[in-house]
């Protein structure tokens, strides 16, 4: 039997300032980032649907196949200018790295 190879995961959401102007921008920029950065295995994102006061607005999931990948996807300039528009979108984020 092959051992699988454990997976880099990179959870981030994001509380935005105005959803409603800024959801489909920001989701539209997270999944632009799919085909611009090699080391990008895989990216999710998600809206939330149910609004409630703890809810944040926007998910991404995003995987790669080491640590060491997800460094150079932290250090993209693709990555780096989508952060950089994002700043006076958000309100506040949060995220959890792990390996899986």
């Amino acid at each position: 039997m092959i051992a699988a190879r454990p997976m880099f995961t990179h959870v981030v959401l994001f509380k935005l300032k105005d959803p409603a102007a800024d959801t489909h921008r920001v989701r539209e920029g997270l999944l632009a980032l799919q085909g611009q950065i090699p080391e990008l295995r895989s990216l999710e994102v998600g809206v939330d649907r149910l609004r409630q006061d703890r809810s944040y607005d926007i998910a991404l999931i995003a995987r790669f196949d080491s640590r060491a990948d997800h460094d150079a996807y932290q250090a993209h300039p693709a990555h780096r200018a989508f952060a950089e528009f994002l700043i006076p979108l958000r309100v506040a984020s949060v995220a959890v790295d792990y390996e899986d």
